[in-house]
């Protein structure tokens, strides 16, 4: 029996212009709401990263954000 899809959380969340396009895109092309596609993202973490990448691109990303917050 499936699990019941229960939006139980809420929590305030900053993110770049760049990442909520994105997600919008995602979420649209999939046809899901924003909440849905972050839900489906993070329930599924494992599956939909590539490890290797994601370490490469998580060093790049913290190089770079102090000067983005500028």
């Amino acid at each position: 029996m499936p699990k019941r899809f229960r939006l139980t959380r809420r929590f305030p969340a900053a993110m770049t212009e760049d990442g909520y396009r994105r997600l919008r895109r995602f979420a649209n092309e999939a046809g899901l709401t924003e909440g849905e596609a972050l839900s489906f993202l993070f329930e599924n973490f494992d599956s939909v990263t590539h490890e290797e990448n994601l370490t490469h691109r998580l060093r790049v990303f913290n190089s770079e954000l102090e000067a983005r917050k500028r």
